[in-house]
């Protein structure tokens, strides 16, 4: 085959866990190279852009990306219509930061570690003997291959692991008209599978929401009544300054580690199901995910036979609880969606982070 590239490992992905899994491969002393499909870093942002304070142990330079402190989370409910006031968890530490700004410093640190990054590059195919073709009519021979392309990840599929339950979202950026320092929650027996936020940002704020597929059609009208809410409010601008939205996956962790005839494949990040079923978190999940599988590559070409059933060990050893936990509240609201009826506050409450029922056996 012309224009073959010969490789210890190909990362598909430069979103925080891609850039992370490059980062320790290459550190190791590995060749590695590392696509995105993206023309910059983190370009366009489909992030509400919040990492809770834990993230700090994890990174160095988080400081830098930070455009605010978080300290609470203000959650409210409302069912039939009717808002039942606001509950307040004054212990909830976390930052609201550049997603990419985060996104593009990731990428740098993988580059100088001695990982070749390239962006506006996207993989075509997996062929059956692990040969990768990509957009610009090359081809990567790698010894293993890490899939860290999100949660409709083409890795993925090839090794026959695909994230099967989605949610879907819509975002805009606006002003905010007040200071702010806590996420705010809306529940509501509307909002299908998911939920609304405002989420601040110095003197802008995400507006967000979050359903399943079937209720796709409900995001566009319920984000414009919670902006208008909240500008009746006057807590936000009426000015949109930009929209955003993407697919979170919400099915759990998948099988993270897989062969493609003598190709190993490992998954992390969305790609691999690590984002919460709940929250939609995943920026944590996927640092560390990412930073596990570069350095379970390492390890195994230097002759560690075990390391990749070792990775996905930690995984399910790390999050395997939260995204359990996380998995039975969501099928228990969804069946009351699903059954046609409408959750109740209690309900909803069971169903959020914040309550002291989601944490109830």
């Amino acid at each position: 085959m012309t224009n073959l590239l010969t490789i210890d490992v190909l990362v598909i992905g430069l979103g925080p866990a891609g850039s992370r899994a490059a980062t320790a491969a290459a550190a190791a002393g590995c060749s590695v190279l590392a696509i995105d499909r993206k023309q910059e870093a983190g370009s366009p942002v489909q992030c509400a852009e919040f990492v809770p304070a834990m993230l700090a142990q994890e990174l160095d330079d988080l400081d830098r990306v930070t455009r605010q402190r978080i300290s609470r989370m203000v959650t409210s409910i409302e069912t039939k219509g009717e808002t039942h006031g606001t509950d307040i968890e004054p212990e909830f530490p976390g930052r609201i930061i550049d997603r990419q700004q985060f996104d593009a410093t990731l990428a740098k640190i993988a580059e100088r570690s001695g990982a070749k990054c390239r962006f506006g590059l996207q993989l075509e195919e997996i062929l059956p003997n692990g040969i990768a073709v990509l957009s610009d009519g090359s081809s990567v021979q790698s010894k293993l291959i890490i899939g860290c392309d999100g949660p409709r990840s083409r890795v993925g599929r090839a090794v026959g692991q695909t994230n099967l339950e989605l949610v879907e979202t819509r975002q805009m950026t606006v002003p905010l008209l007040k200071p702010h320092d806590a996420t705010d929650i809306f529940l509501s027996d509307t909002i299908t599978g998911g939920y609304a936020w405002l989420f601040p940002k110095g003197n802008i704020a995400n507006l967000g929401i979050g359903v399943t597929p079937k209720a796709k059609m409900q995001l566009k009208p319920l984000l414009e009544e919670l902006h208008q809410n909240l500008v009746r409010e006057g807590r936000v601008g009426s000015e949109i300054l930009t929209h955003t939205g993407g697919a979170i996956p919400v099915g759990g962790l998948l099988n993270t580690f897989a062969w493609l005839w003598k190709t190993p494949v490992l998954l992390a990040g969305d790609a691999a199901g690590l984002t919460n079923p709940v929250t939609g978190a995943g920026i944590t999940s996927a640092v560390i995910s990412g930073g596990l599988a570069g350095q379970a590559a390492a390890d195994w070409l230097r002759g560690d036979e075990d390391a990749l059933n070792e990775y996905t060990s930690e995984l399910r050893e790390l999050f395997g609880s939260a995204l359990n936990r996380a998995l039975q509240r969501r099928k228990e609201i969804l069946e009351q969606f699903t059954n046609n009826n409408t959750p109740s506050m209690a309900e909803l409450r069971r169903s959020w982070i914040a309550y002291p029922e989601y944490w109830a056996a």
